[in-house]
């Protein structure tokens, strides 16, 4: 079964979410974004978010493997239904990554996406690109991630792709 057949272009689905805690945005950022503001919390007083925040890669990260625990979640639910789910991955890209609020400490951000179109890739029938709008939500409704992601999906079956 395709992708938008199962989520229809509009559907917003809910990924999950995370509660960021002041040990994993220091571990990621001392890792990956080794910044002041990320990485020390008193030092991030003087920083424009004026408290210790997640890098916007973190941020990121945590959509990706909220996004793999729905994937698996839906996998299971579809094949225990009889229904084969859809071959997905990898993705070609995403575009328009707007970090458009800080996440503090003990923020909470639920994760979300929206099907937006899929279209079969020119002259590889047995692929079609999946476009969705990406989400990250936190605990007051504020809007904290954004982006335009794509992913594709495969057809062991040509004829399923058309």
């Amino acid at each position: 079964m395709k992708m938008l057949d199962l989520y229809p272009a509009g559907t917003r689905l809910e990924l999950g979410s995370v509660t960021f805690t002041a040990e994993d945005i220091i571990r990621f950022a001392e890792k990956f974004d080794p910044q002041p503001f990320h990485v020390d919390a008193e030092a991030a007083k003087a920083y424009v978010f004026g408290a210790l925040c997640a890098s916007g890669w973190h941020t990121c990260a945590n959509w990706m493997k909220s996004f793999i625990g729905f994937i698996g979640r839906e996998m299971k639910r579809l094949n225990a239904e009889g229904i084969a789910p859809p071959m997905i991955g990898p993705s070609p890209g995403f575009a328009e990554l707007q970090w458009l609020k800080p996440v503090y400490v003990g923020d909470t951000v639920t994760y979300f996406m929206t099907p937006l179109e899929s279209r079969t890739v020119q002259g590889r029938n047995r692929y079609i690109l999946n476009s969705a709008l990406s989400e990250g939500v936190n605990q007051h409704g504020e809007t904290v991630l954004r982006f335009k992601s794509n992913l594709i999906e495969f057809f062991p079956d040509e004829e399923q792709a058309q």
